[in-house]
């Protein structure tokens, strides 16, 4: 996902000066980030006349068509007229959000909402700049999809101006807008920070060191990520191939476990000859795709733990300011000055700030008579719209592996089905080929020469993956890539260290237990599969939990809740009475240690007898590490369960619900943690009900025949306004485990057409 703010917000005040951190602009080039920054300003005010000038009408070149449920299809003539029609929709279906992105690529937010924006606008104008370096080097349809999406931007904020802050611009470019497809930002840096220069007094200001350096600090607020923690959310994703299948025909399911709040955009795009796309687009870009397929393939994403970056300790010259020792000479730093306005009253008012890199990196921190700086893969990297458009039109697996090897795309494991019958995984990273141990992400490491820090990445083709292995099967949640498929012999070791360590959590351990057999299966049957409502720690545990309180001889509620337990069939099923105690239960008994971040897991000799082992990778953990306390937490959660709820027997979809607009039904379907395939995180309700509010929402499978087959649901429907009819009419069917049959070709399309409009059309 596209980062947040990647500003530093610790700095030093010299004067109008403030010494702060912005991520770099440039990877595996020796070249001075002031050069990136320093266009000529003739150059880039003639191309922002030049695209924001009148142009042609893009509303007559492009008809969008929306069948069931609001989904959207954009007939464009081309793609620019394409871009334009998706940026119109999104910003229809979901109001400012997206015209707000592109502000804030602009970089001059401040001017118009005031100080409270400066950080933003320092934080994104070197991405901006670094696009607008670069623009000329995209292919010409990149340019075209970026060029049109601020088109659609700029056209809806005329026609509404009622919906955005007054004087919001109309005059957005694509420089805009690719830059928020500008890579670089990581969390890594912040924790080194946390380490080298703890917080201090709430003055703003970094500690002056005793050698009297200037403290220079990067404090990046977290990137976010398509997922986290894969024991607790994450995605699903199943490839099968024709052996598997009873059509004979390859088939791909995909369901992302986000907030619903995170902007998954069901959408077709056809520009005929050059693009057939229907897939997911994520709420605020044009391109940026995490799902989907055309008429040959498709594929899906799930997060993987690729550690793309290193802090380096650079040597300070004691006798030349701003000078670092490396190889064998001193080395001067880059220096830049950025000078951000904003509006101070009815005016104007500026602030400028002043940053330090290299050409391995940017300064994160000095003192101590160190530099330090992080080098990370894909930083500056221009081209992740460019890849996910040709990824977008493959028409074949080499073709689509080619898209990949633009490595624009830094991280995500990737599972790929197509109508030829291949399928196929890949561990996809950007990731550096290390010279040395690979250490926390808290310690920095000495580079004294070019041979101490990493230049270039692992190859493509010597990255884990997997083309139409044994037993027809493909699955990833979010775990390591070494059991994509156990069917073979299994291999835990690693050919480079940084490689993710083997992991096999409970949510794809079910998996493998849905799907890992010989039988065959229909594009129906893997809709159902996927639905599952098991919960596999039960399986694990219950066993051991029963036998512990047993042994205290229970009487009253304890005893009989004990009862309700043995003959619960260890599912989140909505009518399921048990699942409820036992979550309960399980909350009680693995407390979660919370750290400056978030919550942490227990260790797992902490809760089970047998913990995971890779040599038991689809069977481990089991048991229970501490039967007297599972049962007297058992007893607790029988008093807990009827005091939050009102009974310790009632049934899940009692208190788990799904609720959008009028809709306010059961549902099936819990943590990760729990073993839940169907992965949901929930919200207390005022009421006390648990609504779900993340996880498990979005839902694609497709079959590739000559013409593709699928399936869809999108549990928070098309648009996040209240009003729109398209707001919660797929929240029932979501709950139920139902999906809506895809439009894709034209005839389906045409017979299914709700309402047909031109975007933007002068009336």
């Amino acid at each position: 996902m596209k980062k947040l703010l990647t500003t530093a917000c610790l700095f030093v005040v010299t004067s109008v000066v403030i010494v702060s951190f912005i991520p770099p602009t440039v990877f595996g080039q020796a070249q001075k980030t002031a050069t990136v920054n320093s266009l000529p300003a003739e150059l880039v005010t003639a191309r922002v006349d030049k695209l924001s000038g009148p142009g042609p009408e893009l509303w007559r070149q492009v008809e969008i068509i929306r069948t069931a449920h609001g989904v959207p299809h954009i007939r464009a003539e081309n793609l620019r007229a394409a871009g334009y029609a998706l940026a119109w929709l999104q910003l229809e279906d979901y109001g400012p959000r997206t015209a707000m992105n592109v502000f804030r690529a602009h970089s001059e937010t401040a001017k118009l909402l005031g100080h409270d924006s400066v950080e933003s606008d320092f934080a994104h104008r070197r991405d901006r700049n670094r696009a607008i370096a670069t623009y000329h080097l995209l292919e010409q349809d990149t340019r075209d999809v970026y060029d049109g999406f601020a088109a659609g931007v700029n056209r809806y904020v005329e026609l509404h101006p009622q919906e955005f802050e007054p004087n919001m611009p109309t005059n957005f470019t694509g420089y805009d807008v690719a830059a928020m497809d500008i890579g670089g930002g990581d969390a890594s840096v912040r924790e080194f920070l946390k380490k080298v220069n703890p917080p201090k007094e709430k003055t703003g200001q970094a500690r002056n060191d005793a050698d009297s350096e200037r403290a220079s600090v990067a404090v990046s607020p977290l990137r976010m990520t398509e997922e986290g923690d894969p024991n607790n959310v994450g995605s699903n994703a199943w490839a099968f191939a024709p052996s598997r299948t009873k059509s004979g025909k390859a088939i791909l399911l995909r369901n992302p476990h986000l907030s619903w709040n995170a902007g998954y955009y069901e959408a077709h795009m056809t520009v005929p000859g050059v693009v057939d796309f229907y897939g997911d687009f994520r709420i605020g870009g044009p391109v940026d795709t995490v799902c989907g397929f055309n008429r040959y393939l498709g594929f899906a994403t799930t997060n993987n733990s690729a550690d793309l970056d290193q802090i380096y300790a650079l040597d300070v010259d004691p006798a030349k300011t701003d000078h670092y020792l490396f190889d064998g000479t001193s080395v001067q730093l880059t220096r830049e000055l950025v000078t951000v306005e904003y509006k101070n009253g009815d005016g104007l008012s500026s602030e400028t700030r002043e940053f330090w890199s290299t050409p391995l990196g940017p300064v994160i921190y000095r003192g101590n008579g160190k530099i330090y700086i992080v080098k990370e893969a894909a930083d500056g990297e221009f081209r992740r719209g460019e890849q996910q458009l040709h990824m977008m039109r493959a028409r074949s697996l080499a073709e689509w592996k080619d898209a990949m090897k633009l490595r624009a795309r830094p991280r995500s494991n990737f599972t790929y089905a197509d109508r030829a019958g291949n399928v196929f995984y890949l561990w996809n990273a950007s990731l550096p080929v290390l010279p040395h141990a690979v250490v926390d992400d808290s310690i920095a490491l000495p580079a004294h020469e070019m041979r101490d820090v990493w230049t270039r990445y692992v190859p493509f083709d010597e990255l884990p993956q997997l083309l139409n292995p044994r037993g027809g099967y493909i699955h990833n949640e979010n775990d390591s890539p070494h059991f994509t498929n156990v069917r073979g012999q299994i291999d835990t070791t690693n050919a480079y260290p940084n490689f993710e360590k083997p992991r096999l959590f409970l949510r794809s351990q079910l998996a493998i237990e849905l799907i890992g057999g010989d039988n065959k299966m229909s594009l129906e049957d893997v809709v159902r599969t996927k639905h599952s409502y098991n919960m596999l720690l039960a399986d694990r545990v219950k066993a051991d939990l029963v036998a512990a309180v047993k042994a205290t001889n229970p009487t009253g509620d304890v005893a009989s809740a004990l009862a309700l337990l043995e003959k619960w069939d260890n599912s989140a099923a909505p009518d399921s009475k048990g699942a409820l105690l036992f979550e309960v239960w399980w909350q009680r008994y693995s407390p979660r240690v919370a750290d400056t971040t978030r919550p942490q897991p227990v260790p797992e000799s902490f809760l089970f007898s047998t913990v995971w082992s890779a040599a038991e990778p689809t069977t481990t953990p089991h048991g229970l590490a501490d039967p007297a306390r599972a049962a007297a937490s058992f007893a607790w959660a029988v008093s807990e369960t009827a005091r939050q709820y009102g009974s310790w027997d009632l049934a899940w979809g009692a208190v788990h619900r799904v609720r959008r607009g009028n809709v306010d039904v059961p549902v099936g379907g819990g943590s990760p943690e729990l073993g839940c395939f169907r992965a949901l995180g929930f919200t207390r309700a005022p009421d006390g009900k648990l609504v779900a509010s993340g996880g498990d929402a979005w839902v694609l499978a497709v079959e590739f025949g000559d013409v593709p087959h699928g399936y869809s649901v999108l549990a928070y429907g098309e648009s996040s306004r209240p009003d729109s009819p398209w707001y919660a009419d797929q929240a029932e069917m979501f709950a139920k485990g139902k999906l809506k049959k895809v439009a894709f070709t034209e005839a389906d399309v045409n017979a299914q057409a709700v309402v047909r409009y031109r975007p933007g059309e002068k009336r």
